[in-house]
């Protein structure tokens, strides 16, 4: 009874995995008030020498081709094709010293995702999630957070799974040592096409290889999960299944009460929610959104999955990560400075400005922490791969890049820390992802001495470093 019960009911998700609710604990307030986290990612690692921390006095074959613009912060200067953001750096913060010691997108994406600049004994690196694996940071902070009253799982991923272009899933994004119970639940929006395309679709793809692009174009359509009943079964006959899985489950409780038997319950509760919540049902139907904010987010998946991610806080979810962009999206090898010009920068500036006006407007800035790095910066200088590019580009850096912070608290036109004069190496204030993650567990008020519990009830910290209180109001 207890495998079939959820079958009985008939529930269809199209492109929709079982969900991994977590079971939260009770904690008390701590020192944020905000009620979401949006993590935005930024697989490949971020130029930051040619995002937010330009250095246009470095010398030649260091100097990227881009001019700093002045903010309506004075004193703040960014890229000048993010003139969307600049306008708006009231609202946001950057920390220019994120610092840890891998230049391996692997290892990177692990540090980032999980907040944690080390690894577990059992990680070896091969694009292979393990139990074993430290959990995500998406993970800790939805199992300390208290319970959702309306039952939708504490933590979401859109629009994909970070799938390496030359296979295997990244590690970092999932429960580990928690538990698979303690995943976040993925929204597949953007099946994984041919892995030679990157970038957002349509209208903004780029290829892997400019010297030999792929043959065929980019196939990728953003499908946007459809949550709906299935045929002839209404609201009144899923409420008679309800009530008739309501009798099987006092007896399957006479059999047992097990922790296989209490996930059941928290997946089919999770299930009976999306389908019949109607803010949730808008929150996917993001690709018929009205054609004024199809204009302000842009008609691409980078838009469409930060409008996604909008509707979900408006919805009460309290943990987003947006993927902005396929596994190594922005690793810049080459022909970055027209990449940047017109084909990522753009799409990003739009959307993200969009969704801090309307948080704004609605009220949720404020209680929505906006986050926005990679797995690592890129190299203060240039270089070309000769046989993928024509035009050169910047390797890979764990050493310093700037992670971008708005809203939950952040004190707008605040810049935390600094780089050295090629943007090369931390000059003040070097901060870790410890220091990251331990923020967004601030903003959402996790007290600093919670702690989770593995399946053997030993108890692990949540916090491994201190919060970037300069960041905070």
């Amino acid at each position: 009874m207890q495998a079939g019960a959820l079958g009985l009911m008939g529930l269809g998700t199209n492109h929709l995995q079982a969900l991994r609710a977590a079971d939260s604990q009770q904690a008390a307030p701590g020192g944020g008030s905000a009620k979401t986290v949006l993590y935005i990612f930024l697989s490949g690692g971020l130029a930051q020498q040619d995002s937010f921390d330009l250095k246009p006095d470095a010398p030649d074959g260091i100097r990227g081709e881009f001019s700093p613009i002045q903010t309506a912060s004075p004193g703040v200067h960014i890229c000048e094709h993010l003139p969307g953001l600049a306008q708006r750096s009231r609202h946001w913060g950057l920390v220019r010293s994120l610092t840890h010691r891998t230049n391996g997108h692997t290892l990177g994406h692990y540090f980032m995702l999980t907040g944690r600049s080390g690894s577990t004994p059992g990680f070896k690196g091969d694009r292979v999630p393990r139990p074993t694996d430290f959990p995500s940071i998406m993970s800790v902070a939805g199992y300390s957070l208290p319970p959702q009253q309306n039952n939708l799982p504490p933590a979401i991923v859109l629009p994909e799974r970070l799938v390496h272009w030359q296979g295997g899933t990244i590690p970092g994004l999932y429960g580990g040592l928690m538990g698979s119970q303690r995943d976040p639940y993925f929204i597949e929006a953007l099946p994984y096409g041919n892995p030679l395309w990157r970038g957002a679709v349509p209208g903004f793809s780029i290829s892997d290889s400019t010297r030999n692009p792929p043959k065929s174009p980019d196939a990728r359509v953003f499908q946007a999960p459809s949550l709906k009943l299935p045929a002839g079964l209404t609201r009144g006959r899923l409420d008679a299944r309800r009530t008739l899985l309501g009798t099987l489950d006092d007896q399957r409780r006479k059999l047992a009460d097990s922790a296989e038997a209490r996930s059941y319950d928290r997946e089919r509760e999770s299930a009976i929610s999306l389908l019949t919540n109607p803010r949730i049902r808008n929150a996917f139907d993001v690709t018929r959104a009205d054609a004024k904010t199809q204009e302000r987010y842009g008609a691409n998946s980078f838009g469409w999955s930060l409008l996604m991610a909008y509707r979900l806080t408006e919805a009460g979810v309290p943990l987003i990560q947006v993927n902005l962009g396929n596994n190594e999206t922005w690793d810049t090898h080459g022909e970055a400075f027209s990449r940047f010009k017109n084909k990522l920068f753009p799409p990003t500036d739009r959307a993200l400005c969009a969704l801090l006006d309307d948080l704004e407007d609605s009220g949720l800035l404020e209680s929505t922490m906006i986050v926005m790095a990679g797995e690592f910066g890129r190299t203060p200088k240039l270089s070309t791969l000769e046989k993928v590019f024509y035009k050169p580009g910047r390797d890979h850096w764990g050493a310093v890049q700037t992670a971008f912070f708005a809203g939950g608290g952040v004190k707008g036109g605040t810049v935390v820390g600094s780089s050295d004069a090629i943007a090369g190496y931390p000059a003040s204030s070097p901060m870790k992802p410890e220091n990251m993650a331990a923020t967004m567990y601030h903003a959402l008020g996790i007290p600093h001495t919670a702690a989770w519990k593995d399946e053997l009830d030993r108890p692990h910290h949540i916090y491994h470093g201190d919060p970037i209180y300069e960041l905070l109001g």
